[in-house]
């Protein structure tokens, strides 16, 4: 990961900042991580980011930036931030596409509170046009229909649906801007996004309506007689003007006297949809910002789509067990020097061979020794590191199917791991079954299960920067709200539900060392218990992902007996589901048999 230099960038951008009479304007820095928020003033830049990227983000950021490490102790939420640069009657601008309406109204709260002016949407952004010719064209590819086989469920059928929440909540329609929302709606799938098979678009439904914002010439032959008369297709440019007759055309009360008139039903936007929707459609008099109601609907997966999880995953879990025997062959017998690039290159030259793979998920993070510690590592070619087999190595990665989406990390050693790396590694394993194991009843969010998983590096003082899973699409993105398990607050807002498809991943790192990351998939069931106390549903998890442990990191004086039965049923599993990919391939078979052979009462750590 290399440092970037962005003076000229920046002193742009002040140049554009006074053009457009701003004084505090968030901008995007050189950092590649995925959650980051740059703010920037005549003389300072700053940069937000969570305990995932801290690490990477100190080495990419150059000395224009003051790093804002998100959740720590004694330093400001970059709200707070800006909110203090724009002391003395200062102006905040920003494209009002890149913030949400309840994230523009607390950020001009907090401006106001400290002495600034107030926070300005500029319909010019900016960035766009510090990036000029450099900025990459808008991708076209095309869109394609997901075939029933794995959708599981007719779009006319989601609308319908749809359409009965809108007369419940007596609502005027809802504007979609989520673009996985829009995919699962229509069952559509395209390749706009990196690793996500999205594509850009709005969609817009009403009781009578249904309306998809995408240019024509991205959509495959089939899309619109697929759709017929049941979507109207319009420009993906028209989106802003459509939304704002949408507003103009609402039936209002009757006027109060002393009063404004009121519209007698609203528009829905999701809290997630942008500032710039709100404002077109008349702001918070026509609009009703809820959390989505396609979120809710696609978090629960239809039994087609469960299935579909359960089978991508064996012929996924295939892929993983053929490419740690390989490349353990190849560091421990052959002694070739592998880097990072090259491991990830090779586990998706294996993946492309299975049925339904469309791609991955996401980067592959292939990680060696201290590199493991960086969460969200991404090796890149000429600028990684060598796989050394005397350290951990982390490997998290996934796949698009047809039939489903693919999350896995397994942390391996080829070598002799250290005291530590077996403890935190067991620890981790511990958390992992405690969370696998869980049963808990209907209501229950994953911001109550998130202890499980830590408890075991708690009691000895540790714990990890990240939450513990997040929720996954069928095809789909692989990080999916709204559900999740995590200190996050918005996961004590969405209880658990049958058919939720989620990760069970806690970690363990040292920065400058080693870091330990084990992660399953497990979709939630209704669990069988003896007693139904208060008469309601219990729920449990059924795992799906198939890739062994290491024996090698496990020591076995720190599992339970439940734990290490858990383990050994798991790994058996495991052997039963993908030994039939490895006819012929002794090679991966040896090395299935070896990891998936059962923990003993009485075993240590191997070595």
């Amino acid at each position: 990961m290399e440092t970037v230099n962005t003076t000229e960038r920046l002193r742009e951008l002040r140049k554009l900042m006074k053009e457009h009479e701003v004084d505090v304007y968030k901008y995007i820095c050189g950092f590649s991580g995925s959650a980051g928020t740059a703010v920037v003033t005549s003389e300072k830049a700053a940069l937000a980011t969570d305990g995932r990227y801290f690490n990477q983000a100190s080495k990419q950021l150059d000395s224009n930036w003051l790093l804002l490490k998100q959740g720590l102790e004694d330093v400001p939420t970059w709200q707070d931030w800006t909110a203090e640069q724009s002391e003395g009657n200062k102006t905040v601008g920003v494209d009002p596409t890149v913030i949400t309406a309840p994230e523009a109204r607390k950020l001009n709260e907090k401006i106001k509170k400290k002495g600034g002016a107030q926070l300005v949407g500029v319909k010019a952004n900016l960035v766009d046009l510090v990036w000029g010719d450099q900025r990459p064209s808008r991708p076209n590819e095309r869109v394609s229909v997901l075939d029933i086989k794995f959708a599981g469920k007719k779009f006319e059928e989601k609308i319908e649906d749809l359409r009965k929440e809108l007369d419940k909540k007596k609502s005027a329609g809802l504007i979609v801007s989520m673009l996985d929302e829009i995919a699962w709606l229509f069952n559509l799938r395209g390749k706009d996004i990196p690793y996500n098979p999205v594509f850009f678009s709005y969609a817009a439904v009403t009781p009578t309506t249904a309306t998809l914002y995408i240019d024509d010439s991205k959509l495959n032959p089939d899309v619109v007689p697929y759709l017929g008369d049941k979507v109207q297709v319009r420009p993906y440019a028209a989106i802003f003007k459509d939304v704002e007759g949408f507003g103009n055309s609402l039936e209002m009360e009757t006027p109060v006297e002393g009063k404004p008139p009121r519209p007698k039903k609203k528009f829905w936007i999701s809290t997630k949809a942008s500032w710039a929707l709100s404002l077109d459609l008349g702001g918070e008099e026509k609009v009703d910002e809820v959390r989505s109601p396609i979120g809710d609907a696609k978090a629960i997966k239809n039994a087609t789509e469960l299935e579909g999880m359960r089978e991508c995953h064996i012929r996924d879990g295939a892929s993983l067990s053929e490419y740690f025997a390989w490349l353990e062959e190849e560091l421990m017998v052959k002694k070739t020097r592998l880097d990072e690039v090259q491991g990830a290159d090779k586990l998706e030259d294996i993946r492309s061979k299975k049925d339904r793979f469309v791609g991955l998920s996401f980067d592959t993070i292939s990680s060696t020794g201290p590199n493991a510690a960086v969460i969200h590592y991404k090796p890149e070619k000429g600028n990684c590191s060598i796989i050394d087999p005397t350290a951990v190595y982390l490997c998290d990665s996934g796949a698009q199917y047809l039939d489903g989406t693919t999350d896995t990390t397994r942390t391996l050693h080829f070598g002799k791991p250290t005291d530590m790396e077996i403890k935190a590694y067991t620890l981790v394993l511990k958390g992992v079954i405690a969370i696998d194991r869980a049963v808990f009843p209907k209501g229950t969010s994953g911001f109550a299960l998130d202890t499980l998983a830590r408890q075991f590096l708690w009691r000895e003082g540790l714990d990890y920067r990240h939450g513990t899973g997040h929720g996954v699409g069928s095809y789909l993105n692989v990080h999916e709200g709204p559900i999740g398990i995590g200190t996050r607050v918005q996961y004590s807002e969405v209880p658990l539900s049958i058919g939720n498809v989620l990760s069970d991943e806690p970690g363990y790192y040292e920065d400058g060392n080693f870091g330990i990351r084990i992660e399953n998939m497990v979709m939630a069931q209704e669990a069988k218990t003896n007693h139904k106390f208060g008469d309601k549903p219990w729920l449990g998890f059924e795992h799906v992902t198939m890739v062994p442990m290491c024996r090698k990191l496990i020591d076995g004086k720190l599992l339970t007996q439940d734990e290490r039965t858990w383990l050994n049923e798991y790994h058996q599993e495991v052997y039963d589901k993908t030994k039939g990919f490895f006819e012929g391939d002794e090679r991966t078979l040896r090395w299935l048999e070896r990891e998936t052979s059962p923990i003993h009462v009485m075993e240590f750590a191997l070595s």
